[in-house]
């Protein structure tokens, strides 16, 4: 049994943050993906890999155990292997805590396909799989264990971030809709309790999480549940003043634009930002910079009355 490097299988140094071992797993996910490399073992295989290196390391607790027990790999390997006949309360701790968290699936991926009993490499299961089992066996049959949770990450517009959307997963062959409410934002987790893997000797069964991003957006810039957006304003109704007509994500709304508005003047329109995640009717503002759109192809006859006004300002 050879040890796995999972920072290297992702791409990452050993000191790379949690936001830096989310992108290179995605980016690899999606190049590795058996949807996109059907019938192809070796690819299949990688991302099996990249999946169980993701597994540890965006779990902080076992990342940590896993840094600690690579320090001391060697010394692992003289007990044999075997989980029952080393001391493993120096690298996880007083009374050698059974590990938690989540197995990392694909969308619209079957998790017994991909995650049976050899979804994991043997390293994996000696250390984070044997190792609960064999805590398990001495702890007795009166001592429930809860299941595993399953996590994973999802994409949604911001369209689908405002106004709510749903993922459909398939678990165990059972085909599982996850609501996704509005207002949710980078780094929210949306949970289904008892859907997860399920627990042992009357343990509870884990949950399903989904850990989402929200794609960048050809408008709006988002800040917490405010929304920012540039207006191009034509040059005549930047002077004189006029009404202009905003795109918002709910709808169109009129601006009133005061006459002679500098470039770069912002206007709030509250309440027309995202909704305030798990505050029914409660929303940020959207906030409108105005730029000058100044007007191209212009005739000889235009061209002139710009120039009396240029010698009529100066």
């Amino acid at each position: 049994m050879d040890y796995k490097d999972y920072y290297r299988i992702l791409g990452v140094k050993k000191g790379a943050s949690e936001d830096e071992i989310r992108k290179a797993y995605r980016k690899l996910a999606r190049k590795h993906h058996p949807d996109v490399n059907p019938n192809d073992a070796e690819s299949e295989q990688r991302f099996k890999e990249i999946n169980e290196a993701y597994e540890v390391l965006q779990d902080p607790e076992k990342r940590a155990k896993y840094d600690r027990l690579g320090a001391n790999w060697q010394q692992y390997q003289q007990t044999g292997g075997d989980p029952s006949d080393f001391d493993w309360t120096q690298w996880f701790g007083g009374g050698g805590a059974a590990p938690g968290g989540g197995r990392v699936y694909t969308e619209q991926f079957d998790l017994n396909d991909l995650f049976g009993n050899s979804g994991y490499s043997d390293f994996f299961q000696r250390i984070f799989g044997d190792l609960r089992g064999a805590r398990a066996r001495s702890a007795g049959p009166s001592t429930g264990y809860a299941g595993q949770d399953l996590e994973q990450p999802v994409q949604v517009s911001l369209e689908e971030a405002y106004h709510g959307t749903s993922r459909i997963l398939q678990v165990n062959g059972r085909r599982l809709e996850i609501r996704i409410p509005p207002g949710v934002k980078e780094g929210s987790r949306v949970r289904l309790a008892g859907e997860g893997i399920p627990g042992s000797n009357g343990g509870r069964s884990g949950d399903i999480i989904l850990n989402i991003s929200v794609e960048p957006h050809h408008r709006y810039r988002r800040d917490g549940n405010d929304l920012y957006a540039v207006q191009p304003v034509d040059l005549y109704t930047m002077v004189l003043g006029g009404e202009v007509v905003i795109e918002t994500l709910r709808g169109r709304v009129s601006l009133t634009i005061p006459p002679e508005t500098r470039a770069g003047q912002t206007f709030r329109l509250r309440g027309r930002g995202m909704p305030v995640l798990r505050r029914e009717g409660e929303h940020g503002d959207l906030i409108v910079e105005v730029a000058p759109a100044l007007p191209r192809n212009l005739s000889e006859d235009e061209k002139e009355l710009f120039r009396q006004l240029a010698k009529l300002r100066g």
